[in-house]
């Protein structure tokens, strides 16, 4: 990776995890007074309660810590993605109800455990009427790059948590498969462009290097739709060193974390 990238991705990941600490560091202290906080709610759970005030805190805490930090992991994402790809927002075209259909038809047909294929859906066409003001839609999408050298969209799921509800699995394909095609009809006038689609996460829940074992999800996801911790921020940094650039950095901007909560623990007990 060029030195000048590299540099970019760490002052990205280091501003990003020490302007969360104090986000949270702030929150939490506003809140020592306060009986409706967070933590001193759970002060009123008397089971909890009597496990101890450092279990106490941490019970609270961490739920709170989890979603807010998800959403952090998902901002550095696209923040790196900005510098090898274009990062777009929403997709607006139409629909056709034909190829609403064929999506209905590829899901039922991964529910009776078809293997999932790209090709499924990347082969389909269908006539496109002259008139499509009546199948005009707009879908909300937070992770799409484009990348113009190889001419190639790229529409990306995250899980940043590192799990996917085997329930959420049918509807979160059911959603790309939508952005795919309306993605696929704003482009009817290039023909070289292609489009990707993928599902992702921030680590593996399994531990990096191990096989990711979540079968539901690959009910309806293919092997090359997958993005899986390491998988993931290769792709976003586009260069097989990324993940341990970012990584290598995290360890050292993880003290702004540490430092933060030790300080909350004391204004608590």
């Amino acid at each position: 990776m060029e030195e000048n990238k590299k540099k970019a991705i760490q002052q990205i990941i280091d501003s990003n995890i020490k302007s969360f600490a104090e986000g949270f560091e702030l929150r939490y202290s506003s809140e020592v007074d306060n009986p409706e906080g967070v933590i001193n709610r759970k002060k009123n759970n008397c089971f909890i309660a009597e496990l101890g005030k450092e279990f106490m805190f941490y019970s609270a805490f961490v739920r709170s810590f989890d979603s807010s930090f998800g959403r952090i992991l998902e901002n550095i994402g696209n923040s790196i993605a900005k510098l090898s790809y274009d990062v777009r927002g929403n997709i607006e075209s139409f629909l056709l109800p034909q190829q609403s259909q064929h999506m209905d038809y590829i899901i039922l047909e991964y529910e009776k455990h078809t293997k999932p294929k790209v090709s499924d859906y990347n082969t389909f066409s269908c006539m496109i009427p002259v008139d499509i003001r009546s199948f005009q839609k707009s879908h909300v999408t937070d992770h799409y790059f484009y990348n113009e050298e190889k001419k190639e969209h790229y529409l990306i799921e995250l899980k940043s948590g590192g799990d996917l509800d085997n329930k959420k699995a049918k509807t979160e394909k059911l959603a790309l498969l939508q952005e795919y095609f309306i993605l696929k009809n704003s482009l009817i006038n290039k023909p070289d462009e292609k489009i990707k689609l993928f599902f992702g996460t921030a680590y593996n829940m399994y531990g990096e290097g191990a096989e990711w074992k979540q079968e539901r999800v690959k009910q309806f996801f293919a092997d090359e739709e997958l993005l899986i911790g390491r998988d993931y921020w290769n792709f976003v940094c586009d260069d097989e060193d990324g993940f341990e650039i970012i990584f290598e950095q995290y360890k050292q901007s993880a003290s702004y974390i540490k430092e933060a909560l030790e300080r909350i623990k004391t204004l608590y007990f």
